[in-house]
């Protein structure tokens, strides 16, 4: 049986939280490209430059995309030889929202 303490459950979630606020994949700079080129709209064009700079500034400096607010969803699979220590799966997620990123569920 494999043990695994829910304080490294916590710390995985924040820091894949962290990088998906942080860090959007070139394929997503990439679209910001294709729906320029597309956009008629000057306004519209111009908001797509902001995203896109917006979400450059946020992967070089390491500091949160403005973007809409969501909801996290996290996925656990969790194996029956899995046993965890340290606390309850379910805290160990949520603190990662409530206390180390500060955002209320």
């Amino acid at each position: 049986m494999r043990e695994i303490n829910v304080n490294l459950i916590t710390e995985k979630v924040r820091d894949l939280c962290m990088k998906a606020n942080t860090d959007l994949g070139e394929d997503v700079f990439q679209a910001f490209d294709r729906a320029m080129e597309k956009e008629e709209s000057p306004l519209g064009v111009e908001i797509l430059k902001e995203l896109k700079e917006n979400a450059r500034v946020a992967k070089e400096e390491n500091v949160p995309i403005c973007q809409d607010t969501g909801f996290a969803v996290v996925f656990v699979e969790l194996g029956q030889d899995v046993h965890l220590v340290g606390g309850n799966l379910n805290e160990a997620i949520q603190r990662v929202f409530v206390k180390d990123i500060g955002m209320g569920i």
